[in-house]
C-alpha cells in the first residue's frame, strides 16, 4: 500500500513539473504570457539625419499600426542636430549620417549606438548640364569653384551652380570626406533639407549638389557616377564606389523599453527585408566591407581598400 501511495505521489509531482516548464517555455518561445501580450505605449521623438528620415518615418508608421497606443515623431534637422540633442535628452534617438565620436562637443561614450542601415550618397547634377559621369579629381575641381561651366568638362554650356550643405550636415560630412577628400568646398546656396536640394537642382539649369541614393527616385537630377564607378548600391556593398555611410539611431545611454522595442523593429526582417531595399538603403548585414569610426575601410576579411 505505502508503495502505491509513493508512486502516485510521485505521478503528481511528474505532471507538476511538466506543466511548469511547459508554462515556462511556452513565455520564452512567445506564447500567451503576459510578456507577450503587454501592450506598448508611450511617444517618442526622433530626429537628425535627413537622409535617414524617409526610412525612419517609413518605419514608424509600421511600428505604430501595430501599436496604435504609441505615437512616434520623426524630424529632420541633420546629423549633428541629431545628435547634439539625443545628448542633451531632447530626442529620445538620434539620427546621424556619422559616428558619434566625429561630432563637435559630443559625448560618444554616454550614447549607445545602432546601425540600422547603409545609404550611398552621390552627386546630384542637373540634366541640362550634360553630364553623367566626372573622376573625382574634376568633382573637386567643380565643388572647390576651379571649373565655372560644365563645358569645361565635356557638359554643356552651362554656368555650375554649387549647392551644399550647412556645417553639422551628416551628408555634408561623408560627401566632403569620401568624395572631395575634405576639400573645402565653394561658397554656394546651402540648404539642409534634401527634398529641397533635390528641388533647386532640378529646378537650376547647371546646379550640383548631393543626396542619398535614395532620393534619385525619378529622373529630375543626374545620379553622377564617380571614377567610372556607377552610384548603385551593388557598388557600394562591394567597395567599388566610396561615398557611402552608416544610419545610425543613437540612445543616451540604455534604451528604454519603448525605444528598444522601435530599434529591434527598425532590425527585424520588415524593415530590413522589405522598407530598406524600397526605400533606396542598403541592409548593413549585405556589405562585403566595413567603416570605422575613423573613416577606414576595409573588406570584412580584415585587407584594407582605402
Amino acid at each position: 500500500m505505502k508503495k502505491l501511495m509513493l508512486l502516485a505521489s510521485f505521478a503528481v509531482l511528474m505532471v507538476l513539473a511538466t506543466g511548469c516548464g511547459s508554462a515556462a517555455n511556452s513565455e520564452a518561445d512567445g506564447g500567451s504570457g503576459s510578456k507577450d501580450t503587454e501592450k506598448l505605449s508611450g511617444k517618442l521623438v526622433v530626429g537628425g539625419s535627413s537622409a535617414l528620415q524617409p526610412l525612419a518615418a517609413a518605419a514608424a508608421k509600421g511600428f505604430m499600426e501595430e501599436h496604435p497606443e504609441v505615437q512616434i515623431q520623426v524630424q529632420g534637422g541633420g546629423s549633428g542636430t541629431g545628435l547634439s540633442q539625443v545628448a542633451k535628452g531632447n530626442l529620445d534617438i538620434g539620427m546621424s549620417d556619422y559616428f558619434a565620436e566625429s561630432g563637435d562637443g559630443i559625448d560618444a561614450n554616454s550614447l549607445v549606438d545602432n546601425k540600422v542601415a547603409v545609404v550611398g550618397m552621390t552627386a546630384a547634377v542637373s540634366p541640362k548640364a550634360g553630364v553623367t559621369k566626372l573622376s573625382k579629381e574634376d568633382l573637386k575641381k567643380v565643388f572647390t569653384g576651379k571649373v565655372k561651366n560644365w563645358s569645361e568638362l565635356g557638359g554643356k554650356d552651362e554656368k555650375i551652380t554649387l549647392v551644399n550643405r550647412p556645417d553639422g550636415s551628416g551628408t555634408r560630412a561623408t560627401f566632403g570626406q569620401f568624395a572631395l577628400d575634405n576639400e573645402t568646398p565653394a561658397e554656394g546656396i546651402t540648404e539642409d533639407s534634401s527634398n529641397t536640394v533635390k528641388k533647386i537642382v532640378s529646378e537650376t539649369s547647371g546646379a550640383i549638389g548631393y543626396l542619398a541614393f535614395s532620393y534619385f527616385n525619378d529622373d529630375s537630377v543626374t545620379k553622377l557616377a564617380i571614377n567610372g564607378a556607377e552610384a548603385t548600391d551593388e557598388n557600394v556593398t562591394n567597395g567599388k564606389f566610396p561615398v557611402w555611410a552608416y544610419e545610425h539611431m543613437y540612445t543616451k545611454g540604455t534604451p528604454s523599453k519603448l525605444e528598444k522595442a522601435f530599434l529591434d523593429y527598425m532590425m527585424g526582417d520588415k524593415v530590413q527585408g522589405e522598407l530598406v531595399p524600397s526605400q533606396g538603403y542598403i541592409s548593413v548585414s549585405k556589405m562585403e566591407v566595413e567603416r570605422d569610426a575613423n573613416g577606414k575601410t576595409t573588406k570584412k576579411s580584415d585587407t584594407d581598400i582605402d
